[in-house]
């Protein structure tokens, strides 16, 4: 069966699966998705704020925040001639994908999901660790919701490790 269709037998378990279904890694995998959708609505207000549809960012309180200097500054613009919070819009997208991909014994039927998943939220706490740092570095402030985002995407990474571990203990037989 292909990973694009499949029957509307397996359509209807996955769908109760998804929902309903339980187990140590679905819990997991439906925490990654709550922390994936989180840092959407962060992304998304910010290139709301980037793309011109609203004029102002809401922020904390004192010295140490400044959103709009940090997501106006000419370094949210260099990459792909597109506002860097749609790039994190399109990366967490991704993330979700791939904890929405599958039901509970995806370890075994496709292993290389849970790789890929517990790689794309290791790739994606190492980026968000820079960009927390750039922000200090670069502004002397920080954007409260890009540390929402980072918070996000620091706590998915540990939920993805226990089901990558077996899918690797699986594919080492």
């Amino acid at each position: 069966m292909s990973l694009i269709k499949q029957s509307e037998d397996a359509a209807r378990r996955l769908s109760r699966t998804l929902r309903l279904g339980s187990g140590p890694h679905l819990r997991n995998r439906r925490r990654v998705a709550g922390l994936s959708l989180t840092a959407i609505g962060s992304m998304g207000l910010i290139a709301a704020y980037q793309l011109g549809l609203i004029r102002g960012l809401p922020d904390l309180p004192g010295a140490y925040f400044d959103a709009e200097r940090v997501d106006a500054a000419p370094q949210a613009y260099r990459y792909l001639r597109t506002p860097d919070a749609v790039i994190g819009l399109a990366s967490y997208a991704v993330t979700l994908g791939l904890a929405a991909y599958g039901g509970t014994d995806r370890a075994r039927t496709a292993p290389l999901v849970p790789l890929a998943l517990a790689g794309k939220a290791a790739v994606d706490a190492a980026n968000a660790a820079k960009l927390t740092v750039d922000q200090w570095t670069d502004h002397r402030a920080f954007c409260v919701w890009c540390l929402a985002a980072a918070g996000a995407t620091f706590a998915a990474l540990p939920l993805t490790l226990p089901e990558a571990r077996e899918a690797a203990r699986y594919l080492r037989g």
